[in-house]
């Protein structure tokens, strides 16, 4: 893989010719939004080699009109104190997130509730939602429906905090009982202040299953000297890009990304 992926340059890997593939419906049924989920961070030749030992083993990746890498961007709503962002970083158990969520490939647009349990499941429920309500879905009324039902804020204290752009790659095991997403090419820009950050190099894998249940994916990663890394996308983008916000806590995980790519792999960019 080259210095840094791109979307072009993932959508052109010649691997795809030898990994089986999944179409976006047969995807449906591995939708697993009660779940738990394991992440793992990688370098990016880490990623490719976890992309051919999982083609040998039968896993297939998603692919959709020839594209195998797709563009998500994400944009999380949360209190002008960030109390989500405070409640993940203080290690409370029982927390959300709220956020839309864009397919740039489809255009399709969701707002998507996230609740983690003291129980460590993950529970997603969403609706979609017309694209120009991406901003702000408070615009919409089914959104606001939706999120006011089972929000554990009042969303009229909610505003847009932190937009995360990637590319991602889905993976689906055999039998159809876990997903391996891919996420590259991260991107994080704070709405607030304009301040922005990228992490170079860095890939975050997150294994999904529906319970705590015996892994390929576990197996061929602990194999390759890889560990779960707890590490939350929407948390790692705020400590490096808000000014001043408590961040402890996620300055161990930045060090501990560091050397897991190597020093001299990370490069963050701050533009005021």
């Amino acid at each position: 893989m080259q210095p840094y992926a791109t979307y072009e340059h993932l959508n052109n890997l010649d691997l795809w010719t030898e990994m089986g593939h999944i179409s976006l419906d047969e995807m449906r049924a591995v939708k697993l939004m009660n779940r738990i989920d394991t992440k793992f961070i990688l370098d990016q030749e880490s990623v490719i080699t976890l992309l051919k030992e999982a083609s040998l083993l039968g896993y297939r990746v998603q692919t959709n009109d020839g594209i195998f890498a797709y563009r998500y961007d994400t944009l999380y709503f949360d209190t002008e104190e960030r109390a989500m962002y405070v409640a993940h970083h203080n290690q409370q158990l029982n927390r959300q997130k709220i956020r839309t969520r864009r397919y740039v490939e489809s255009g399709t647009t969701f707002i998507e509730v996230k609740d983690k349990n003291n129980r460590g499941r993950t529970n997603k429920r969403r609706i979609e939602i017309p694209a120009m309500n991406f901003a702000d879905f408070r615009a919409s009324d089914k959104a606001n429906d939706f999120v006011s039902a089972i929000s554990r804020h009042d969303i009229t204290t909610l505003s847009a905090s932190l937009s995360t752009r990637f590319v991602r790659i889905t993976l689906v095991n055999p039998n159809l009982s876990e997903r391996i997403t891919i996420d590259l090419d991260l991107r994080y820009e704070d709405i607030r202040s304009g301040r922005s950050a990228e992490v170079k190099g860095m890939a975050i894998a997150e294994l999904k299953q529906d319970g705590r249940v015996d892994s390929t994916t576990k197996r061929l990663l602990s194999q390759m000297g890889i560990k779960p890394f707890k590490v939350s996308k929407y948390c790692l983008g705020t400590a490096l890009t808000v000014e001043g916000i408590k961040r402890n806590r996620m300055l161990e995980k930045i060090r501990a990304i560091e050397k897991r790519l190597g020093y001299n792999r990370i490069v963050l960019n701050f533009v005021k």
